[in-house]
């Protein structure tokens, strides 16, 4: 009789009430990516913002943010209630919570978890609870020995707490505070204040939108910002990684946010090593450890902190569940101790399945098969290099699961120069950090090797726990690059990785890659040139704005050409964009004559990034060019439908009745087909780079849902979309963004990316899973090498 093995059955828990419930379904896909298995399941259980639970599918994880799918879940979801909830999870062996913020760490899933006697990954309720209120937390450590900054807590229902504040700031001779949620995330709703008088605005803000009802306010500390995981080994000890020194620049008031967290900019520093020396290390350390057991934490834990400039350090925040996206401190930290992320993933769920005696299927290393080489070249010289880093890595780990092709991970550096990089090295925070690890590699290597040493010790590992060789990386001229490679997926966005300069270099050396030929990508890459490409179908229902292109040089009266814009376009709002740059570069909506003086001084003098708030409802920083602009395109603004989701309800209200849509097209069999729609809802006036590329941000309806267009308009939609793509003249795939007319089903076309965003949370791998059968984004980009055929 054959032996059936037996598989161990994870519930990964995600979303909940917090504004960080985006960022947990990135951390749930993440253990789903890495921990799902031949012998292990994962199975996904979603919170609502109501703490309703719901058995989700797995491509759901995949999805940008809960918003993408919460107003489906009635119909695309299993509602349990709290007893099926129970009766569900009691069926699995473990329960891995991912869910950051309120209920997520607070302690709130725990204590059901515990009264109903089910195992689960991470801290239990009592040290969630103490951990996650910060001021509890910070009053618990200080009356422990350990040292504190000076903070207070004001209750929603106080009555005279401006009294309070006023002598908080005078009894401790206050400068510069820190106000946020007692019970908020580690960056959502934290502000940094210079006065009481602001200090109050924001206490009274935090409290009118409901973000707390109690707020934390405490002296901002001056000196260098770390943050640190600590893991429990096999024994129930606690053994801290090395720190990671945040590097930031705090004058006009500003902190390591939610962005400067979660999306890569120059705007902050990972050091890694940290630049500290080995006496602040070791405190570093051995406290983090201390307090990890003084708080009754288990498995692992991410705890931030302070080195003040008289060498004292202060743990500012607890967080019982560190964020687990692709690049983060988590899986940093153990990769340059030789943890994978599915290493690391394991070493944490074995420890814990150890804890309450469960079976734990041993992981054996597949027989090796010869695969075939794929160089995943990523970075360049663009405004949209850290996106590329983000698709590139997010490739590579893809393709790394693939029984086809082994994918080695490649850094286009500023000075397009190439580095083969080690595991470790790809999961920096930007383009220029790798560049400075790689060049100082022997340096960073050697310090690493005499740190980690006792930590693999103290870890208590076991064979095959980690897997990681100890490498350095690699520089090569790119011409060697191009004659050692077989196959280069190019994960570059912009500039000469996207304009058919490299295709071109690539064709011409016999290497083949992924996307379009040099010729096609050359007119993608020119909106204006795509425009003109496109013209004449308009008898089939295909459309370009109304634009107009100038040099910027040659523009000296803007009042009067704004007046001539808005009559010739037919527009009194008017898209300003560079001609040739990525998707989101430098796309601004001018509303008059003054906003459009200023973009044209903004790009005369070649800033690099415009700060929120410079135009009318810009909510985001805005990536300008790297090289300075000789042209601009302007377009008619084309209004369209307000689209939105308020809790589990899709909100649709009539303008014009256009609404915007990107989709996707893949090549299979030769044609190219496109794959399921999606409606793309901006904050913003223009969709940033946040809501294309970073989880957690942005709403895309994939597919667009029948009350908003009918299913007959949608396939218009399609077959029109196939037709750009194929008058163009693109391969194996592309992104091509439109305006659709509701009621026709008619397209005016935006742009075409031939090369579009492939980061883990992007929209094509969202209507690649909505195909039937879905697609998995491994699958997906196994048919992009597969077109090219190799």
């Amino acid at each position: 009789m054959k032996e059936v093995k037996k598989r161990l059955k994870i519930a990964v828990i995600c979303g909940g009430p917090s504004l960080e419930r985006g960022i947990s379904i990135n951390s749930a896909r993440s253990v789903m990516d890495h921990l799902g298995s031949e012998n292990i399941d994962i199975m996904p259980i979603y919170f609502d913002h109501l703490k309703n639970a719901y058995q989700i599918s797995t491509t759901q994880l995949y999805s940008n943010t809960p918003s993408d799918f919460d107003f489906k879940l009635q119909t695309n979801a299993v509602a349990l209630t709290e007893v099926e909830l129970v009766q569900t999870l009691k069926k699995v062996d473990l329960v891995f919570p991912a869910m950051h913020g309120e209920f997520g760490e607070d302690g709130g899933i725990q204590s059901v978890l515990e009264k109903n006697n089910i195992p689960f990954v991470g801290s239990p309720s009592l040290g969630c609870q103490l951990a996650f209120d910060k001021y509890k937390a910070n009053e618990y450590i200080k009356s422990n020995g350990f040292f504190v900054l000076p903070s207070m807590a004001i209750e929603e229902d106080e009555k005279d707490y401006e009294k309070k504040i006023n002598q908080f700031f005078k009894e401790h001779k206050i400068k510069r505070t820190i106000v946020k949620p007692a019970t908020g995330g580690s960056s959502i709703g934290v502000h940094s204040v210079s006065n009481a008088k602001d200090a109050l605005k924001i206490t009274k803000m935090l409290f009118d939108k409901r973000v707390d009802k109690r707020v934390v306010i405490e002296q901002f500390a001056k000196g260098v910002e770390f943050t640190v995981i600590i893991l429990q080994n096999r024994f129930g000890m606690p053994v801290s990684l090395l720190p990671t020194e945040i590097e930031l620049d705090y004058t006009k008031n500003q902190i390591f946010d939610y962005r400067k967290k979660y999306l890569p900019t120059n705007k902050v520093r990972w050091h890694y090593p940290p630049r500290f020396s080995d006496d602040t290390i070791y405190k570093i350390k051995t406290e983090s450890e201390q307090l990890f057991a003084l708080l009754g934490m288990r498995d692992f834990a991410r705890f931030d902190g302070w080195i003040l400039p008289n060498g004292k350090i202060w743990f500012s925040d607890f967080n019982p569940i560190s964020g687990m996206e692709q690049n983060s401190f988590l899986f940093q930290q153990s990769a340059f101790v030789g943890f994978t992320h599915k290493d690391i993933l394991h070493y944490i769920v074995r420890n814990a399945c150890n804890r309450y005696n469960i079976f734990y299927p041993e992981m054996k290393e597949k027989v090796a098969k010869k695969k075939k080489d794929v160089a995943v070249l990523f970075g360049g010289q663009t405004s949209e290099r850290q996106v590329s880093l983000m698709s590139g890595t997010n490739v590579w780990h893809k393709l790394r699961k693939s029984e086809i092709y082994n994918p080695e991970p490649y850094l286009f550096d500023m000075d397009k120069n190439v580095w083969q990089l080690p595991y470790a090295y790809t999961l920096n925070h930007t383009v220029e950090e790798i560049v400075d690890n790689c060049k100082n590699a022997v340096k960073i290597n050697q310090k690493l090797k005499e740190l980690c040493s006792k930590i693999i010790i103290r870890l208590g590992l076991e064979k095959g726990d980690i897997t990681l060789a100890n490498t350095l990386p690699k520089k090569i001229f790119f011409t060697e690059f191009v004659k050692k490679s077989k196959f280069v997926f190019l994960a570059l966005h912009g500039g000469e990785g996207e304009d058919g300069t490299l295709q071109k270099i690539f064709e011409d050396n016999k290497v083949k890659y992924n996307g379009s030929s040099s010729k096609v990508s050359k007119i993608c890459m020119d909106k204006y040139e795509t425009g003109e490409k496109l013209l004449g179908l308009e008898d089939q229902g295909i459309y370009i704005a109304p634009r107009k292109i100038y040099s910027i040089n040659e523009i000296k009266d803007t009042k009067k050409l704004w007046g001539e814009l808005v009559k010739d376009l037919g527009s009194i709002n008017i898209i300003v964009k560079p001609i040739g740059d990525g998707c989101s570069s430098g796309i601004v909506r001018l509303h008059n004559a003054s906003e459009f003086a200023k973009y044209l001084q903004i790009a005369k003098k070649g800033d690099f990034a415009i700060p929120p708030h410079t135009f009318t409802n810009q909510n985001r920083i805005i990536e300008m060019p790297n090289v300075k602009m000789n042209k601009i395109l302007l377009e008619k603004c084309i209004e369209t439908d307000v689209i939105g989701v308020n809790g589990t309800k899709l909100v649709h209200k009539y303008i014009s009745g256009y609404v915007e849509m990107t989709v996707g097209v893949l090549e299979d069999k030769g044609k190219i087909k496109s794959l399921s729609p999606s409606i793309t809802v901006a904050e913003s006036a223009i969709l940033s780079v946040e809501e294309k590329f970073q989880g957690g941000t942005g709403v895309n309806i994939t597919p667009p849902p029948q009350e908003i267009i009918s299913e007959k308009n949608l396939k218009r939609v399609k077959t029109l979309v196939e037709k750009v793509a194929k008058k163009i003249g693109i391969r194996g795939y592309a992104r091509i963004d439109v305006f659709v007319e509701i009621k026709t089903g008619n397209i005016i076309v935006i742009e075409v990316n031939n090369l579009p965003g492939l980061t883990p949370s992007t929209v094509i791998y969202h209507q690649a899973l909505a195909e039937k059968p879905p697609m998995y984004p491994t699958q997906f980009l196994e048919k992009l090498i597969k077109n090219k055929g190799y």
